[in-house]
């Protein structure tokens, strides 16, 4: 059987492996995806109940990959602020776009449609080939090409691959990058709730010391729930009925819209902490969750991926006009001090804030109290985290600016 050449090998057609498919494909380089499974199609008539909060510079990279519109005609759920505050009393802080002058801070999305729009976007470019479903039999990095067999027996050749596989990334392992892990002994129970209050375009958490629960607004008017919660408290919420789990919801969102309705379409999965020791090796990138997984309690985790694939457009793009090897490991070393930085604060940050809440410790209690406070009262404070909400502030890449 023939080999099929491109400069790039993407493993993993996802969300971020798509986007960077798309983005490469426009600075002129050939690509292949590679995705063991098909992805289940966005439907109409259902509401998904994974969803991403999708931030202004990650629907500019959207839109100019041309699937926003596409998006934003089946369904969207823009959320002009976000409300949090902790169970051990504080009246908690409020962020609102209209601070800023803008219009929302953001949209909340189903994953599948994401997928769906960028999909579609990769197939209105020649020069992305996309190999689906199937499995990778065999890799082989060498140090001037990659090889692929796939399962059904078609052989690819490219100068780059790339890992936009996962938290348990094949490509990691084969290029022998090792992982920081911890698991934080939660899982996240996700549904579809409905409320006797409307949610008013506002998105709400709170801070319980088994972990986090977070309603956000969905375009129906309903809310897409992530709840948090220790292994104990999970194994708990699981095993109730609809009705007890609805009363659980209203209980622990102190019936801030009323009482819940219905929690339909439940699912959990276990919540754990990745990050790769390294984010390239030669001839190898890493993007998105093959890079870094971190806590869903700020919802950050697919924007730091749409930051990853941009990163890898700029950096290839211009390797490509200097060198034109999309594997060049100077090209693939800039990308690596561009991201992991950054993704590691992150990480930090979200460890930090699941130190502080997700806990009875009264004096931790009281740290966090005076916190949300004193940053409910500055106004810098709360500026700084619209602006970068908004894409306002970072070092974004030029797709995202």
């Amino acid at each position: 059987m023939a080999e099929h050449r491109a400069d790039v090998i993407i493993v993993g057609g996802g969300m971020v492996g798509l986007a960077l498919a798309a983005g490469l494909a426009d600075t002129g380089y050939t690509v292949a995806v590679v995705e063991a499974r098909q992805a289940p199609a966005w439907r109409r008539e259902h509401t998904s109940n994974r969803v991403s909060a999708i931030t202004h510079a990650s629907r500019r990279l959207l839109e100019r990959l041309g699937a926003w519109e596409a998006i934003a005609a089946a369904r969207v759920s823009p959320f002009e602020a976000i409300h949090a505050w902790d169970a051990a009393g504080h009246p908690g802080v409020t962020f609102d776009a209209a601070d800023r002058g803008e219009a929302c801070l953001g949209h909340i999305v189903e994953n599948t449609l994401v997928q769906d729009a960028l999909r579609a976007a990769v197939g209105r470019r020649s020069n992305v080939s996309l190999y689906c479903p199937v499995t990778v039999d065999d890799l082989a990095i060498e140090p001037d090409r990659v090889g692929m067999r796939l399962g059904d027996g078609r052989r690819l050749r490219a100068d780059l691959l790339v890992g936009a596989d996962g938290a348990r990334s094949m490509v990691r392992e084969a290029a022998g990058i090792g992982a920081d892990t911890r698991d934080y002994h939660q899982r996240g129970i996700v549904a579809t709730v409905t409320t006797e209050i409307h949610h008013g375009a506002v998105a709400r958490q709170r801070f319980l010391p088994t972990g986090p629960v977070a309603l956000l607004p969905l375009a129906d008017g309903r809310c897409s729930l992530v709840w948090s919660a220790t292994e104990e408290r999970a194994d708990e919420l699981e095993a109730l009925d609809e009705l007890a789990f609805s009363n659980a919801l209203t209980d622990a969102t102190e019936g801030v819209l009323g009482v819940v309705i219905a929690a339909e379409d439940r699912a959990a999965f276990p919540l754990r902490r990745l990050h790769a020791n390294e984010y390239v090796a030669p001839r190898v990138a890493l993007v998105g969750d093959a890079a870094h997984v971190i806590h869903p309690l700020a919802g950050q985790g697919v924007n730091l991926g749409f930051l990853d694939a941009a990163a890898l457009v700029d950096v290839l793009a211009e390797g490509r006009q200097r060198h034109g090897d999309a594997g060049a490991y100077g090209a693939l070393r800039r990308y690596a001090r561009w991201r992991r930085a950054d993704n590691a604060l992150m990480q930090t940050a979200m460890d930090g804030f699941h130190w502080l809440f997700s806990n009875n410790d009264p004096v931790r209690a009281i740290v966090r109290n005076l916190g949300l406070g004193l940053t409910d009262r500055l106004v810098p404070a709360k500026t700084l985290f619209v602006d970068h909400a908004v894409g306002r502030r970072g070092d974004l890449p030029s797709l995202m600016r």
